[in-house]
């Protein structure tokens, strides 16, 4: 009996899902990364809801191990609030699995760069005592402001290259053309 776990869309989307964690590792501007496309668009086109958070989540942490072991800044005291925004990038992922639409990964990769924004700020506030209270809270999503252009940029151009390349594999390749 053939399996069911490596059918073309399978592949297709985990050397996607691979390829642009790898991306993490080439220069480029802060925050402008490959890691909210990633979660978005495995909840999308992984058919298994297990596969659309492990197979993100297992490139997510190869590439910070990669990067805490090239450059030593993979891994720091707000990791977990990075993973908390990415798994329920997956759930967004998920939903608009329903009705997949240009508008509807617009709206969940506009989604996914503000909870990212609110999420990992929080984290850095509450990890690093950045400054006590609601004013360090409010300091600390202050301080994260510069970076937010680069994360909702780099969420919109990463989530064009996946869900796009999807789109273009569906109309050139006869295997794909009745995947969704």
């Amino acid at each position: 009996m053939k399996s069911k776990l490596f059918t073309p869309q399978f592949i297709f989307v985990s050397s996607a899902v691979f390829i642009a964690a790898l991306s993490r590792l080439l220069p480029h501007i802060d925050n402008f990364t490959p890691i909210a496309a990633m979660a978005l668009f495995g909840g999308a086109y992984f058919s298994d809801k297990k596969f659309a958070f492990v197979i993100p989540l297992l490139a997510m942490f190869i590439s910070d191990l990669a990067l805490q072991l090239m450059f030593g800044w993979g891994f720091h005291n707000t990791i977990i609030y990075v993973y908390t925004a990415f798994a329920l990038t997956t759930v967004i992922g998920l939903i608009i699995k329903r009705n997949l639409t240009i508008k509807s990964v617009v709206i969940g990769s506009l989604t996914s760069s503000v909870l990212f924004f609110i999420i990992t700020n929080f984290g850095y506030w509450a990890a690093t005592g950045f400054q006590s209270g609601i004013t360090g809270l409010n300091a600390a999503y202050v301080s994260g402001l510069p970076f937010f252009r680069a994360t909702m940029l780099g969420d919109l151009f990463y989530n064009t290259v996946l869900f796009g390349s999807f789109y273009l594999a569906q109309s050139k390749i006869p295997a794909f053309a009745k995947m969704k």
